[in-house]
């Protein structure tokens, strides 16, 4: 099995959504982290395992509450601004409350998973987290993946390995990845990969905000 995977289980990439410090639903907006992940899952979607990084705001933030709220999106343009920490401010309306968690629901997502954590091992890089599941909804369909949007996923991974390959081999897989943009993409695709080039070109080091 890859990685210790059962045979049921994938990877999804998706959207965490966790809090910081002790809040109040007024002031929300200004102590939430949005950032990427890929949850290993199974079939029945009852549990997913974490894998954060130990210096990222989510696993210091799981470790604070035990709680967050996992996203299944095809916004492949807000993947990228989150894998690279440039997601603006979402406006009132654009996201709620959780209800089950104390936690925050991006409204414009396609599902939703409301987790708290049950078991949390850091000895190694990578924070192993086992969340369950207490609460689910579906907001809207899941449009899907083109070629476009997976290329923009693809090229969000690589940003985020910034310091560990330096800028120039990162820049030149883009190419690739603009040809398929172009080809098959929309605006919001186009967008996505600007603002990643850019951040690769100017930034000095990994995405602070994962």
């Amino acid at each position: 099995m890859s990685g210790g995977r059962r045979p049921d289980e994938v990877i999804v990439e998706g959207v965490m959504t966790t809090l910081g410090k002790e809040v109040s639903d007024r002031s929300l907006p200004q102590r939430w982290n949005i950032a990427p992940m890929g949850p290993i899952v199974g079939s029945d979607w009852a549990r997913l395992r974490l894998r954060p990084f130990k210096g990222s705001v989510t696993y210091h933030n799981l470790v604070r509450t035990g709680q967050g709220v996992f996203h299944v999106t095809d916004d492949a343009l807000l993947i990228a601004r989150t894998a690279v920490g440039h997601v603006p401010m979402l406006p009132e309306g654009e996201w709620r409350p959780a209800e089950a968690v104390e936690g925050v629901v991006l409204t414009g997502a396609c599902r939703y998973y409301e987790l708290v954590v049950e078991s949390l091992d850091d000895r190694g890089e990578r924070a192993t987290v086992e969340a369950r599941v207490v609460a689910e909804g579906r907001l809207r369909d899941f449009l899907g993946f083109n070629r476009a949007r997976h290329a923009v996923v693809e090229a969000a991974i690589l940003a985020t390995r910034l310091m560990l390959t330096g800028p120039q081999p990162i820049l030149d897989a883009f190419m690739r990845f603009d040809q398929i943009v172009d080809k098959t993409g929309a605006g919001s695709e186009r967008q996505a990969m600007a603002e990643l080039r850019r951040y690769v070109e100017e930034a000095e080091g990994p995405p602070s905000g994962a």
